[in-house]
């Protein structure tokens, strides 16, 4: 059946989570922060991701903001930063992240072509609510639909059941979109039609299904969608 529905990822796909880290890298009297910055940020967000799988598995949930938080204590102890005020800091950015540079257009061509568009997340509602909002995207975005409706993060079905039931949908009507391979391939495998976003050219994962469309950025979105 034809796309009716394009659902996104937040955090990576149309979120930059290295902005609030490279924000930071660049304000004044931050030079040994922005030594380490990079490297920081990708810790930050790989243990953000295994905090949320391990709490999955282990039915031990709570919010993303949490995690959030955990994630980025994590990192700063790996790179001896005891800095209160630079954590206070990354924290709050995170609340305003940047939408990489398509985002806008693409997500505006899709509504022009009467898509239903939305985003599907780990994160907390408010957090969400703050980053659309941030980027200017309240107006290209149907909905937001969080995990927390369901209390349990990625990739678990149900909540991939959620864009099924919000927008009353089939699932093979859905293409969704991240740039988290690992959450393409489990899509594929709950039905939807897919697209990982790989932004830093890294290998597939091994996983039972692999993303159905592999694209640099999301620039092509649209164009794709009406393929399909």
């Amino acid at each position: 059946m034809p796309i009716t529905t394009c659902i996104f990822d937040a955090y990576g796909t149309l979120f930059d989570v290295s902005a609030a880290a490279r924000q930071v890298a660049a304000e004044p009297g931050r030079e040994a922060f922005a030594k380490v910055w990079q490297k920081l940020a990708n810790d930050w967000r790989l243990k953000q991701l295994q905090y949320t799988w391990l709490r999955a598995v282990a039915d031990a949930h709570t919010d993303f903001w949490q995690v959030t938080q955990d994630g980025l204590d994590w990192a700063l102890e790996a790179h001896n930063l005891n800095d209160p005020e630079l954590r206070e800091r990354l924290l709050a950015l995170y609340w305003q992240l940047s939408a990489y540079p398509e985002v806008p257009t693409m997500l505006t061509a899709l509504k022009q072509a009467g898509y239903n568009t939305a985003i599907l997340s780990n994160g907390s509602p408010d957090m969400l609510d703050g980053a659309v909002k941030s980027a200017g995207l309240t107006d290209v975005l149907d909905d937001v639909l969080s995990v927390q409706s369901v209390g349990i993060f990625k990739p678990h079905h149900s909540v991939y059941q959620l864009v099924n039931e919000r927008f009353s949908c089939t699932s093979d009507q859905v293409l969704f979109v991240s740039s988290n391979g690992w959450d393409a391939a489990c899509a594929t495998g709950y039905g939807f039609q897919t697209v990982w976003v790989n932004r830093a050219n890294e290998p597939m994962d091994r996983l039972p299904w692999t993303p159905a469309n592999t694209l640099p950025d999301l620039t092509t979105i649209p164009a794709l969608s009406t393929s399909l």
